[in-house]
């Protein structure tokens, strides 16, 4: 028992780094590529933003979620029966929800006018102010994720 809550734990822990280090370093190549003005360096990243959160966001969300529960499961830890362990689970699903229902469609639109901008070698406003939005929403949906990781440490 002990090493399968050990390789649960371990799933569990990868997924984190996943989840939160494609959030940090997507929302970095996309503000560096904005800053730039270069609508083909502008297009390229927000395509790799987008390929780049499909996979390595939800591979991190399935990592947690199995490992998470899995290891709570083998360990006789109740998913609903502690503070820390309900608090945790609204968290990811508030960021989770804020991720799917509003940044995932900033960032097809975004990546769509992206394909057309960079044959015209024009940035329209509205991508700009799409992607002031995704970064606010973006930093949103990352707050209850580092409050989820503290929450899943200090097990208040």
């Amino acid at each position: 028992m002990p090493e399968a809550y050990a390789s649960l734990k371990f799933l569990h822990l990868i997924g984190v780094i996943l989840l939160v280090g494609n959030v940090t370093v997507t929302a970095s190549w996309k503000v560096y590529a904005d800053f730039s003005g270069d609508p083909r360096i502008i297009a390229h990243a927000q395509r790799s933003v987008t390929l780049a959160d499909w996979l390595w966001t939800l591979l991190g969300i399935a990592l947690v979620m199995i490992g998470g529960y899995g290891a709570a499961l083998v360990q006789g830890i109740g998913l609903f029966d502690s503070v820390w362990m309900v608090s945790g689970q609204a968290l990811f699903l508030l960021s989770g929800l804020i991720w799917l229902c509003l940044i995932v469609p900033i960032q097809a639109k975004q990546a769509r006018e992206a394909r057309a901008f960079v044959v015209s070698g024009t940035i329209p406003e509205a991508y700009w102010r799409l992607s002031r939005l995704w970064m606010i929403l973006g930093v949103v949906a990352t707050i209850p994720l580092i409050a989820a990781i503290w929450v899943m440490v200090a097990k208040p």
